[in-house]
């Protein structure tokens, strides 16, 4: 008998499984259930957790938590893969309240992202591709699938015409540089995250504001842009109280952890 074949992507399988064995709530969530599900969304690369590390398919390992307390601006500056998973991102087509230093996402493990797709621009430069944005040519990188993912959040907005105008001309993608007026890195870095037309971007440093003060949040982007993104295992840095609403990176362990620990943001 001929059996149907899966083929969704690996991290949404995994939060599907772990939906089943774990019907938990957002709190109930443990670390090694959030490595399990980082590991699921990224099988090119990661291969097990031993030991309170995470094991690379092509050798090494990296600790899971550097054993350091850090208060919100430490873990940015130089969070490890446990600060990267602390805060459970909320998705879905609803707009969120932003509580004070809720940033999901925001806090990234520096070195697991060079892991993952180049620790230098020679290197991140080697697996760009290119993907055409609404009539316009964009360098993203193919490791991971994020440029795959890239297309199909592209496709899905196609069919959306009247929103083309918030899309295109896309402000770019590939970009090796740190985060601004920050230590790590950008995930444009890395060839993974792509910011929309500037036209209709709200940032909270063009706001006027500064480590502390963050000026009121404006979203003004249809969220069924937000939502096609997401589908795809793009997280959205208007769900950022540090907030960058034009910008959209790849990160599909937070939208599997999301599924698995109700970070539902319509309820």
């Amino acid at each position: 008998m001929l059996r149907s074949i899966d083929r969704r992507p690996g991290w949404v399988i995994a939060a599907a499984m772990l939906v089943v064995a774990l019907p938990v709530q957002a709190a109930e969530l443990s670390l090694a259930d959030k490595v399990d599900l980082l590991i699921a969304a990224y099988p090119d690369s990661l291969l097990k957790s031993q030991d309170g590390t995470i094991r690379f398919r092509d050798g090494g390992s990296l600790p899971v938590d550097d054993g350091k307390a850090k208060d919100h601006a430490g873990k940015l500056a130089s969070g490890d893969i446990e600060d990267s998973l602390s805060q459970i991102y909320p998705a879905g087509p609803c707009e969120t309240t932003l509580d004070v230093n809720f940033d999901p996402g925001r806090i990234r493990s520096d070195a697991l992202m060079m892991r993952l797709y180049g620790a230098s621009a020679r290197e991140v430069e080697a697996s760009l591709v290119d993907v055409d944005w609404f009539g316009k040519t964009l360098r993203v990188t193919k490791r991971q699938g994020a440029a795959a993912a890239l297309e199909k959040v592209r496709d899905a907005l196609k069919e959306m015409p009247d929103l083309k105008p918030f899309l295109s001309p896309s402000a770019g993608t590939f970009n090796w540089r740190k985060v601004a007026g920050a230590p790590n890195m950008s995930v444009h870095s890395f060839g993974a995250a792509i910011d929309i037309n500037t036209k209709y971007a709200d940032y909270w440093i063009w706001s006027g504001g500064k480590p502390g003060r963050v000026p009121h949040y404006r979203n003004r982007y249809p969220m069924k842009i937000v939502d096609a993104f997401e589908r795809h295992g793009f997280i959205w840095g208007g769900r950022w109280y540090h907030y960058d609403t034009m910008h959209f990176e790849y990160r599909p362990e937070l939208l599997a952890i999301a599924r698995v620990a109700g970070g539902d943001a319509c309820r």
